[in-house]
């Protein structure tokens, strides 16, 4: 890539940038922490269950309804159910998630770089993010970091589908060819986005907080694995200017 060009970092939201930590505290309100850890972890996974599983059989329900009926699995899965009033509250706590420790030293890294063009990119629904980045405590303040919000809606096709990481290009501008793709960055906290990116010829950076290392093995090769990773946001950032240059 051309140092003179410039750098579309597209950031992934939830888990990523927000933690939903806050919400499994509120579930924890209704069961007690032990339970409300294991439905939380459920919930995050047929949350995403569903989306592939939507892609698969070529369907699309927005990610509002995914998260509320994948909620009701999980409670099913337990032998527990929760009231109208009680879900609603959970669904609108995705409007108050915390940041990541790392989130506020790296944003400001990237606001103070004129080569650099920050955007959200998520399988949210337009509103549904767009709440989220703006009416986030921690967020929010940073909101104008992002030059775009993109996210799945439009295409109907949750990532890691391609049309997903196409649809990103078209908005930012970048050919959908391999050299346009390549000049555009993910930085993502989940592996099968990762590997989706880099499946499509994008750069991508793995958040890897926990320190474990990249085991992922669906696609072997430089194509299934991250062009680098880190432990915390800064250092991703600044791998990535170090990378381009």
């Amino acid at each position: 890539m051309s140092p003179e060009k410039n750098i579309v970092i597209a950031f992934d939201l939830y888990g990523t940038l927000l933690s939903t930590e806050s919400i499994a505290k509120k579930l924890a309100d209704h069961f007690g922490q032990e339970k409300a850890s294991s439905i939380a972890t459920l919930w995050r996974r047929y949350q995403l269950e569903y989306t592939w599983r939507l892609n698969s059989m070529n369907q699309y329900q927005p990610f509002s309804e995914v998260t509320r009926n994948s909620l009701s699995h999980a409670l099913g899965d337990h032998g527990l159910e929760l009231d109208k009033d009680s879900v609603e509250a959970l669904m609108q706590a995705y409007n108050s998630l915390s940041t990541f420790p790392d989130v506020d030293a790296a944003l400001s890294v990237i606001s103070k770089n004129p080569r650099l063009t920050a955007v959200v990119f998520s399988n949210g629904t337009d509103s549904m993010v767009s709440s989220s980045v703006k009416s986030s405590p921690d967020l929010g303040p940073h909101a104008s970091v992002f030059k775009q919000i993109v996210t799945v809606e439009e295409v109907k096709k949750f990532k890691p589908s391609p049309d997903g990481y196409l649809h990103l290009a078209e908005k930012v501008g970048k050919e959908k060819s391999r050299e346009g793709m390549q000049e555009m960055w993910l930085i993502s906290g989940n592996p099968f986005d990762i590997v989706g990116a880099r499946a499509m010829g994008m750069q991508a950076a793995w958040v890897d907080r926990q320190g474990n290392g990249w085991s992922d093995g669906l696609v072997t090769g430089s194509a299934g694995t991250p062009t680098l990773m880190g432990v915390d946001l800064s250092e991703i950032v600044e791998a990535i200017l170090r990378y381009v240059s």
